[in-house]
């Protein structure tokens, strides 16, 4: 259930659309921007609006949202308001606008008292056909008294995914958006995104008051950008190689999931002679501006960046968008990726791809917030986009049905081109499915602990810890329910505990009328997890002794913290923790999986235990190597 609720619906009567507003919205089009005819829906969404009515309006990147609010904004009486995230993109907006001859300003920070002084007399005076603010500067008491006193036509909420905690990029101040419908309910309000699923949907809807709203959606579809996966080996090498094959003098987007990793990857692109440029949150502003500037002013710049960069940036000509990290997301992902080919030519979606990428932003999500439903729908959104990696069938099929559109092969992604040997994965998909229908309701991460623990149990004879509770068999069984949940075999409800409930196509495919195919490679994988297969390592007796013990701490670990086994500690670091038997903190963090973090968190339970087992010789009383360096110095 969403957290929160209108204690007051403020209806307003939707005046009807006629012939008058059709043709006058057509007239504007024709003066204002010298085109004869709208593209898809945007006639009947800006008729709608030129009207007075409400509006929800999900329209992929480059479908031609700003006309949705800006014709309107010339048919109707007062100013519109335009309410926009980046600075940047207003920028452009007002600047296109005044080239046209249209009367529309920004307000924000980086004007001096002066101009911002004009802007306001000119807003009073009934100067303006558009206003664009920033939700912080909207929200402010000075800013809410000035609107309150003039006459208002729309309020236009571009990006509105921003307003959704769901969404893949929330902004805090979105959420003051909701007074728009308190202290201004007779003003028609407008939201538009590029991207949002159902989640987000209703989450927009319920904030921004649209409940009689109507709702437009256009095509998510892109055609020209083929989408391609490739498995991550060394993802310098393998990026580099790909724009100097591909795209050796095109320009293209490189996104990355951390700052440190854009200066890295810039600098090894830039030393193997491609012009790469860095962009990222933590630079000057006006670094940040000539980076830009150069990539939309010169041909062939690669621009690395974060997700920092991309929102409202239109350069037609980006020939391939690539992400050597997984995006947490597949709104994200599609918005990104959707930077590529805005001409309409050919354009190439390039994403390198490792397991441990996603495992590790599982990580990030289970450790960074407390709110458990935040946690479920977030970990949702990553599992989708886990699943369009992993899947054996069509990526564009998998993309679209994300966003509930069915649609043909595209026969122009890797997974079309070549398909990947698969393996049937119905016996998988009949345990999953039993365990569904037998009741009681289950979530993901039940039914995963039970098909575990059921595996487990089995095994029960087994020789070696990690083959009673590995997590090899925990990704294998997660990799599977992915591929079932966006294929369609399994239902999330995510208003009820994210409770999962077995679709007609999924008993379709437990009876075998529809296929339930699974790559090979990665079904391979999850079962070799585990250094040399299911061979064990050469363990001396009290290593294994020493293992056993680590394997009972890691289950009672994660069970009490609520995490997933790998998260505490994967099979191979438990393994070197017991070969090593290191005596400090400082030690265990050097071996393999363990980490500066882990060994923070777990370093001293870890070493009081192992030195409480036989044969493990306790941890010396020596100084800490910094302090005993000092000393040397």
């Amino acid at each position: 259930m969403m957290r929160w609720a209108w204690s007051l619906a403020i209806l307003r009567a939707m005046p009807p659309v006629t012939d008058q507003h059709r043709e006058a919205t057509r007239t504007a089009l024709r003066r204002w921007f010298g085109y004869e005819a709208f593209r898809g829906d945007q006639a009947e969404i800006v008729a709608h609006v030129a009207a007075g009515n409400d509006a929800f309006v999900l329209m992929p990147t480059g479908g031609g949202k700003s006309l949705c609010y800006q014709i309107p904004a010339l048919v109707r009486d007062g100013v519109t308001i335009v309410i926009s995230p980046l600075i940047a993109l207003m920028q452009d907006q007002v600047a296109a606008l005044q080239r046209r001859g249209i009367a529309a300003a920004l307000l924000n920070s980086t004007l001096s008292t002066d101009d911002a002084a004009r802007i306001e007399r000119t807003l009073r005076s009934g100067g303006l056909r558009l206003l664009y603010l920033a939700p912080e500067r909207l929200l402010t008491e000075r800013c809410l008294t000035m609107l309150a006193t003039t006459r208002l036509a729309l309020f236009a909420i571009d990006e509105a995914h921003c307003i959704s905690e769901w969404g893949h990029d929330f902004r805090p101040h979105y959420l003051g958006l909701t007074l728009l419908a308190e202290r201004f309910p007779q003003v028609p309000r407008l939201a538009l995104t590029a991207t949002a699923d159902a989640l987000t949907q209703r989450e927009i809807v319920e904030r921004l008051a649209l409940h009689e709203a109507r709702r437009f959606r256009a095509s998510f579809d892109r055609p020209n950008i083929r989408t391609v996966v490739v498995p991550k080996r060394d993802a310098l090498a393998q990026l580099a190689r790909f724009i100097r094959r591909e795209h050796p003098r095109d320009a293209g987007v490189v996104y990355c999931q951390s700052r440190a990793r854009v200066q890295a990857v810039a600098a090894a692109l830039d030393a193997a002679g491609l012009p790469a440029i860095p962009y990222h949150a933590g630079l000057p502003a006006v670094e940040r501006a000539r980076c830009q500037e150069w990539f939309l002013a010169r041909p062939g710049v690669i621009i690395v960046a974060t997700v920092a960069f991309g929102m409202g940036i239109d350069k037609p000509d980006v020939r391939f968008v690539a992400h050597v990290d997984v995006p947490v997301s597949i709104e994200g992902y599609y918005q990104e990726m959707g930077r590529g080919g805005r001409d309409g030519a050919p354009a190439v979606a390039w994403l390198c791809y490792a397991r441990a990428d996603g495992e590790a932003t599982r990580h990030r999500i289970l450790t960074g917030s407390t709110d458990p439903e935040r946690q479920r729908a977030r970990l949702a959104k990553l599992d989708a986009m886990l699943a369009l990696c992993e899947t054996a069938g069509c990526r564009r099929q998998v993309l679209l049905a994300y966003f509930d559109e069915r649609s043909r092969p595209c026969g122009q992604c890797d997974t079309c081109r070549e398909p990947p040997r698969t393996v049937d994965g119905r016996p998988a998909l009949s345990a999953i499915a039993a365990r569904v229908l037998r009741g009681p309701a289950v979530t993901g991460d039940e039914l995963l602990r039970a098909l575990v623990a059921r595996e487990s149990a089995s095994a029960g004879g087994a020789r070696w810890p990690w083959q009673q509770d590995t997590t090899a068999t925990l990704a294998r069984w997660r990799f599977v329910l992915r591929q079932a949940i966006a294929l369609g075999a399994l239902r999330v409800d995510h208003a009820d505990r994210g409770v999962l409930s077995l679709t007609t196509v999924g008993r379709a495919m437990v009876a075998g009328a529809r296929p339930f195919r699974l790559q090979a490679r990665l079904m391979s994988a999850s079962r070799a997890g585990r250094p040399d297969g299911d061979r064990p390592p050469a363990l001396s007796p009290a290593a294994l002794a020493r293992l056993r013990v680590l394997v009972r701490w890691r289950a009672d670990t994660a069970a009490h913290k609520g995490l997933p086994l790998p998260v505490v500690f994967h099979d191979a670091a438990l393994i070197a923790i017991a070969s090593r038997a290191p005596r400090s903190r400082f030690a265990l963090r050097w071996l393999p999986g363990v980490g500066p973090r882990r060994a923070q968190l777990y370093g001293d339970a870890v070493v009081r235990m192992l030195a409480s087992i036989p044969d493990t010789p306790p941890p010396p009383r020596a100084p800490h190597p910094r302090s005993s360096s000092s000393r040397a110095g």
